[in-house]
């Protein structure tokens, strides 16, 4: 018998799993910006969740081109890194440091990778691009009628944050994510479980609370087991209470007797790692919290 399922208390164990399914990004100052935010809004109406953090700048300090490659040299975090961006013939690059550089194509149009690309390169080929989570918060209203960005807009820890300041080198950067609207369920078979009588039973539970779980007590779940994965240090709630018996949000998570709640950020075109002062940084982050402290109980995680 594998020890991991030995005296644990039922064969049919549940975990609630909610992940993100897309983001939006930009620098703190661009929820204020009407030009940067029009063509993102659609995208902005399904995010939830966001998250404050801090990246370190990114310079551009130097452009050239060799033949058919464009070659930029950056600065981050006091550390260089040279990048190759193959481009196709007949592309020639203009500008220079101070006015800025630009790849002119034949017909005229001018052309340069955006800092989100370059984010993504200097994070999946370097690790050298992280963001330390600050705050993390949700937005839902009535039926969805609020996202991220009306909360963010009139937010008192965002000020407070960048009222205290960001050390010198770094950029307030917002994260808004967008949860996955259906309901995901993992479910447990344990046939060395010390009672299998009431297996059909919580099966029939586990595909209630799948189904009589909405999209807001969703996100404020997801909110909550992100904010005690991560520890942020200008939240409050949550932190230390999550989870809870006591906790509205778990009631009927302890109702339909689920074992264990799941949230994940696994976005594979995420331009940062994500860390804080309890998480390493990471390209993916799982939450996981049991929801009993009984060792029978803890099955999922073990």
């Amino acid at each position: 018998m594998p020890e991991i399922f030995k005296d644990k208390a039922f064969d049919v164990e549940h975990a609630l799993v909610m992940y993100a399914r897309s983001y939006v990004t930009m620098p703190a100052f661009g929820i204020y910006e009407d030009e940067l935010l029009a063509p993102l809004l659609d995208q902005i109406r399904h995010c939830h969740i966001y998250i404050v953090g801090m990246t370190p700048k990114l310079d551009l300090v130097g452009v050239a081109q060799e033949g058919c490659d464009l070659i930029t040299s950056l600065e981050v975090g006091g550390n260089r890194y040279r990048m190759v961006w193959p481009m196709p013939e007949g592309l020639t690059l203009r500008g220079d440091g101070t006015a800025g550089w630009y790849i002119e194509d034949l017909a005229g149009e001018a052309l340069f990778p955006d800092k989100l690309m370059i984010a993504q390169r200097l994070t999946s080929e370097h690790a050298a691009f992280d963001c330390k989570v600050l705050y993390i918060g949700q937005a839902y209203g009535d039926d969805g009628s609020r996202h991220a960005l009306d909360r963010l807009k009139k937010h008192e820890t965002l000020q407070k944050i960048a009222v205290k300041g960001i050390p010198e080198g770094y950029n307030l950067t917002i994260l808004m994510l967008a949860i996955e609207p259906g309901n995901q369920l993992i479910t447990m078979f344990n046939p060395f479980a010390n009672d299998k009588r009431q297996g059909s039973d919580r099966i029939k539970k586990g595909l209630d609370k799948l189904f009589g779980t909405n999209e807001a007590e969703r996100t404020t779940l997801y909110e909550a087991s992100l904010i005690r994965y991560f520890q942020p240090q200008f939240n409050k709630e949550f932190k230390n209470s999550f989870p809870s018996t006591n906790l509205k949000v778990l009631a009927d998570c302890y109702e339909k007797d689920i074992a264990a709640v799941v949230a994940e950020i696994c976005i594979d075109e995420l331009p940062f790692r994500l860390f804080s002062d309890a998480v390493h940084p990471r390209p993916y982050h799982i939450a996981k919290h049991d929801l009993h402290t009984d060792e029978a109980r803890r099955v999922f995680f073990t």
